[in-house]
């Protein structure tokens, strides 16, 4: 598997994912023209794209959908519940429902249900000839019945979006602050080092920390915070990143 993080944050979240056979887009948040600059510098076309998995229908996450369909009749996987919630989809033909896990020839796709302020929200883990991705985003908190699918996978796109005392102190209206920290909003960096520092293993390669609040994170915070986590729970890991909101990662390849 390869992967690279095109945008990450409030701005619009985009994934690359390639398989030995496949070429798969983890939401679709920002436009086609940034899409389409991001996986250029991979040698990579957007007609390329066979695949898009969404996690759920905030602009955030599809509002380049619309365009990238049109424009490369991509086949778009997604629960039925979410598919009826994006209108741009309703006469779209290529769509495939995964409500628990589907296999496209050597891929196997699992889907879990996250819990954020979206219908039938969801997040996914990839599994190919033996590796492993966990695609964690936009939620609360993790359900500990689905620890046991999580643990040990080789890489981990995790959310990591703010640190509490910058939202607590923070501009955000006290309406925002109660979403953002709800058990239907967002990971924090203390949470995302919690699941993270009970999930990693020995086959774990890499972790991305995904949807960074520009208005409440720091890189270096949530860089801090998961390594303290780690530290005092004797975990040797620092193969750790932070995506970007206008940089794509590198390729890394597991």
């Amino acid at each position: 598997m390869k992967i690279s993080v095109l945008s990450s944050g409030s701005k619009g979240n985009v994934t690359y994912l390639e398989t030995l056979h496949h070429k798969f887009l983890l939401d679709a948040g920002r436009n086609y023209k940034y899409i389409e600059n991001k996986l250029k510098e991979l040698d990579v076309s957007p007609k390329d794209i066979e695949y898009i998995l969404i996690t759920h229908n905030h602009n955030d996450h599809i509002s380049g959908l619309k365009t990238l369909v049109s424009k490369t009749n991509a086949t778009v996987i997604m629960p039925e519940k979410m598919f009826y919630e994006i209108e741009d989809l309703k006469d779209y033909p290529n769509i495939i429902i995964c409500e628990d896990k589907i296999t496209l020839d050597a891929v196997e796709i699992i889907s879990i249900h996250s819990s954020h302020d979206a219908p039938d929200s969801r997040n996914y883990i990839v599994k190919e000839d033996g590796k492993s991705l966990a695609y964690i985003t936009d939620t609360g908190y993790v359900n500990n019945k689905y620890f046991e699918l999580l643990y040990n996978l080789d890489m981990y796109l995790f959310e990591s979006n703010h640190d509490i005392e910058l939202l607590q102190h923070g501009p955000y209206p006290a309406w925002l602050k109660k979403r953002v920290l709800s058990d239907k909003g967002h990971l924090s960096n203390k949470l995302a080092s919690f699941y993270l520092s009970r999930l990693v293993g020995k086959k774990t390669k890499k972790i991305i920390l995904i949807h960074l609040s520009e208005t409440n994170n720091l890189e270096s915070i949530a860089l801090e915070t998961i390594n303290n986590k780690f530290l005092d729970s004797g975990i040797k890991f620092s193969n750790i990143e932070c995506a970007k909101q206008e940089e794509r990662t590198d390729l890394v390849e597991i």
